[in-house]
């Protein structure tokens, strides 16, 4: 967290299909700097980052909820600025604070250029065969149609995006709500896939290689002002238990200050939200989330799993 929030940018590479999203290798400014080594090596060992859009600020949320949930799954982030350089262009130093997500070398791609933002392809349909098997439980985690992840990961991934609004993991096609005609999934005509299910496709759908059944979240910049009359539940949909320690803190009246004294770590990003005041309304709108997703559990009787 010091690296990302502090850290001295000594190289940059451009992510291939991410126009928006520069990936910067950073070097704490107490400790000298090895010119000799490249960006890529710099990468390989874990001290690159990724510098996203100012407008993806609610990554940083996303991590402290994660934290606060017991999930443990997203990549450490924080907001920040950059002050002027040689190696980032103007925009990244002209004073707006940008979350910066810690590279994870550690992730699997596929070698698929045009599907390497997963580490296995997933279809809408064949995503719900596999969650009426019990992966990992009643079916062996490599038996067809299990794809190598534990079942309670599923469980897992649809609590945090629900709560986020998260819809580009599991419903890209936007699906599950009514999105503003603005909407990439809108102007790109995405949503024309709604029709039939066999052409949806999961993305992000990422593991590392050193433990392929548990899953890792990335680009968590979901919809905080996502009002309650069009909440996508389509990203529970198949879901039939959720995390027991999560679920215990959604339950227990206390997200709101848990997740308060969280963000107060990140003090570029409690300042520039307005402090708890300002950031209070946001937490909110997460716990009623929270409320009506406890309201589900309770109405279906699904089940709470003990996490891995």
């Amino acid at each position: 967290m010091e690296l990302l929030a502090s850290g001295e940018v000594v190289s940059k590479a451009r992510v291939p299909g991410h126009g928006q999203v520069l990936q910067a290798a950073l070097n704490h400014s107490s400790l000298q700097q090895n010119t000799s080594e490249s960006h890529s090596e710099r990468c390989r060992r874990g001290s690159c980052s990724l510098v996203k859009r100012p407008d993806d600020w609610y990554e940083v949320l996303a991590f402290h909820l994660d934290r606060v949930l017991g999930l443990n799954r997203t990549l450490p982030a924080v907001l920040r600025t950059f002050p002027q350089s040689d190696i980032l262009p103007y925009k990244y130093t002209s004073g707006a604070p940008r979350p910066v997500v810690w590279w994870d070398p550690n992730i699997q791609h596929l070698d698929d250029r045009d599907n390497d933002q997963n580490s296995v392809p997933l279809s809408w349909v064949h995503y719900q065969e596999l969650l009426k098997v019990n992966c990992g439980k009643k079916v062996d985690l490599n038996s067809a149609p299990c794809v190598g992840v534990h079942h309670s990961e599923w469980g897992r991934l649809a609590l945090f995006d629900f709560l986020l609004q998260v819809n580009d993991r599991l419903d890209r096609c936007c699906c599950g709500f009514r999105p503003d005609p603005k909407e990439s999934c809108m102007e790109n005509l995405l949503y024309v896939k709604c029709r039939n299910d066999k052409e949806l496709v999961l993305v992000h759908i990422l593991v590392r290689k050193t433990d392929p059944s548990r899953m890792v979240f990335i680009d968590n910049a979901g919809r905080p002002h996502q009002p309650t009359d069009n909440l996508n539940f389509r990203l529970i949909e198949g879901i039939d238990e959720f995390p027991e320690q999560a679920v215990s803190v959604l339950q227990s009246g206390c997200l709101e200050a848990l997740l308060l004294r969280s963000l107060y770590s990140d003090r570029e990003f409690w300042e520039r939200h307005g402090g708890a005041s300002g950031l209070r309304p946001l937490v909110r709108t997460v716990e009623q989330r929270g409320r009506i997703l406890l309201h589900q559990i309770r109405d279906k009787r699904l089940r709470l799993n003990r996490d891995l």
